[in-house]
């Protein structure tokens, strides 16, 4: 039999499991802020905050999220088999699924959001510098990059919203 579990249910064990590995929506809404500021004066953090409360109530990014945390949380309690135990757990560079995830949850929010997403993996903004290097406080292996693909989704959708507004603008002027 199929039970169906409520979107809003998804959402709030998503947040819940964000916040328990250390990682608030207000963190993130701060890298947010960060890559979109120069493109966007006007822009204010809860701006950027409600950017991702919307990109964390879409199923794909939550059930990225999900996975990632949970397999994160496997590799903590030595329950992955060998050799992927150890290549989780030292978040071998050459492993590249954690990105890969990563980048998958980005692909709803188009090229925007995939640069993006790149730039922070190789620049590690707040809580993501955080995350990848915290030595011996836990695995995050996934979690730094879902991290930075719910902040290129959310800077994406901002960017896209400026640029709708903007167009808005010009459309009313030519009237």
């Amino acid at each position: 039999m199929y039970t169906r579990i409520h979107s809003r249910e998804v959402k709030k064990a998503t947040v819940n499991l964000l916040e328990e590995r250390g990682v608030s929506v207000k963190e993130i809404a701060e890298i947010v802020y960060e890559m979109q500021l120069p493109y966007n004066h006007n822009l204010t953090i809860e701006d950027c905050t409600e950017s991702v409360e919307a990109v964390l109530a879409k199923r794909e990014i939550q059930h990225a999220i999900l996975v990632g945390i949970e397999l994160d949380r496997l590799a903590e309690k030595k329950l992955l088999s060998e050799p992927l135990q150890t290549i989780v757990e030292s978040d071998e560079g050459l492993f590249g699924i954690d990105e890969t995830i990563g980048l998958g949850a980005v692909l709803t929010y188009g090229s925007i959001a995939v640069t993006t997403y790149g730039h922070l993996d190789k620049r590690k903004i707040g809580i993501i510098k955080k995350l990848d290097t915290k030595s011996g406080a836990g695995v995050h292996t996934f979690l730094d990059d879902l991290v930075a693909s719910v902040a290129a989704c959310a800077a994406s959708r901002i960017a896209h919203k400026q640029r709708d507004l903007e167009e808005l603008v010009v459309d009313l002027e030519s009237k």
